[in-house]
C-alpha cells in the first residue's frame, strides 16, 4: 500500500509514518519544511518514504505526486492550543484547515498516473485516484459542556472550534465527488511521549501538579498507540465510511486525570491552576482546557475496532513506564 500523509511531521503523524514503514509500506510525505523532514525521517532509516514539497493552500506541481497513491491521510492544520487567538491567529487556524483540506480534495479528484510517472519514470499505476481519504477532525465539533454526552450522531456545536471543524469536514465531504471512499476521524485528546501530555506532565515532577479550573470538565482521550491503529484500519478496512470519533470508550474528568497521573508517576496532584491563569496565557484560546466535552465512539466501536489502551491508568502507565 502506498499511503500519502500531510502533518507527517507531527505527533501523530510521525507515529503513523513508523508504523506504516514498520509494516513495509510505501509512504508519501508532503510537508512545507523538507529540511526538517529529511531530519526526521531520514532517507537510511525509512528507503520506503518519499518527501515531496508543497504549499498546503495552493494548486501546484505537488498535487500530482498522488498519483498511484491508495490512500491519503491529511492531519495538517494549525496548532489550536498553543498561543493566544488573535483574530490572525483564529483566520490562519480556519484557513489551514478550510484550503488544506481543498487542494488536498482538489488532489485527490485530478489524480493522473500518466502524468506523474513521465517524470519519474516509474510503472503506471493500474488506478488513477487514491481510494480512501482519511481525514482529521477534532471532538471540538460538538462544543463544550459538562453535562452532555456526545456520539458521532450529535448535532454540532456553535463556537469558533465548532465552526471550524464543521468547515474542515464540508471541505473534505467533497472528496465523495470523485468517488473516493472518505473516513472523517474526531479526535479526542491524543496521549502519547509528547504532545498534550508531555505539557502537563511537568509540573507533576515538580510536585506542583492539579486539575486545570474546575476540574469537573470532561477529558475525552486517546492513546497515540490507538489512534494510529484507528487511522490504518480506516485506510483498510473498505466498510468504514463516514465519520467516527477518535477517543477512548472511556473519558475522565480532569480532576480524575489529574489524579491518576499523580498516581503513574508517584508525586502529589493538589495544586490546582485556577482558570484566570489560563486565561491570561491563552485569551480565548483558554476553551482547549478548561471546558470539554464528554465524547464516546460509538460508531467506532460499532466498526469492530479494539482498543489497546480502553482505560486511562493503563494508559498513562505504559507512556510512563
Amino acid at each position: 500500500m502506498k499511503v500519502a500523509i500531510t502533518g507527517a511531521t507531527g505527533f501523530v503523524g510521525s507515529h503513523l509514518v513508523q508504523r506504516l514503514h514498520g509494516e513495509g509500506h510505501q509512504i508519501l510525505v508532503l510537508t512545507r519544511n523538507t529540511a526538517f523532514a529529511h531530519k526526521v525521517f531520514p532517507s537510511d532509516a525509512f528507503p520506503n518514504l518519499e518527501i515531496v514539497a508543497y504549499t498546503p493552500t495552493a494548486s501546484d506541481t505537488w498535487q500530482s505526486a498522488f498519483a498511484g497513491c491508495d490512500g491519503v491521510v491529511n492531519l495538517a492544520g494549525e496548532p489550536i492550543g498553543e498561543g493566544r487567538w488573535t483574530p490572525e491567529r483564529k483566520q490562519a487556524i480556519l484557513n489551514s484547515r478550510k484550503l488544506g483540506t481543498q487542494k488536498i480534495v482538489e488532489a485527490i479528484a485530478n489524480a493522473n498516473p500518466k502524468t506523474a510517472v513521465a517524470t519519474r519514470g516509474e510503472t503506471p499505476a493500474t488506478h488513477c485516484l487514491p481510494s480512501v481519504l482519511v481525514n482529521a477532525s477534532a471532538i471540538g465539533y460538538y462544543g463544550t459542556s459538562e453535562t452532555a454526552t456526545f456520539e458521532e450522531t450529535s448535532p454540532s456545536g456553535n463556537d469558533f472550534l465548532a465552526q471550524v471543524c464543521q468547515t474542515w469536514e464540508a471541505e473534505a465531504q467533497k472528496v465523495k465527488e470523485a468517488g473516493v471512499r472518505l473516513v472523517i476521524l474526531r479526535f479526542g485528546i491524543v496521549l502519547g511521549n509528547g504532545g498534550a501530555l508531555g505539557k502537563m506532565i511537568t509540573p507533576f515532577k515538580l510536585f506542583a501538579g492539579g486539575p486545570i479550573g474546575s476540574g469537573q470538565q470532561w477529558f475525552s482521550w486517546i492513546h497515540i498507540d490507538d489512534i494510529v491503529s484507528l487511522i490504518l484500519q480506516a485506510l483498510t478496512k473498505s466498510e468504514m465510511e463516514g465519520v467516527y470519533n477518535a477517543t477512548a470508550p472511556n473519558p475522565v474528568r480532569m480532576t480524575d486525570l489529574s489524579q491518576t497521573l499523580g498516581q503513574v508517576i508517584n508525586r502529589p496532584s493538589w495544586l490546582p491552576v485556577p482558570s484566570f491563569a489560563i486565561e491570561a496565557l491563552l485569551g480565548d484560546g483558554a476553551i482547549v482546557v478548561l471546558e470539554g466535552q464528554k465524547v464516546l465512539p460509538k460508531r467506532t466501536l460499532n466498526s469492530g475496532f479494539k482498543y489497546q489502551y480502553p482505560n486511562l491508568q493503563p494508559a498513562l502507565a505504559e507512556i510512563l513506564k
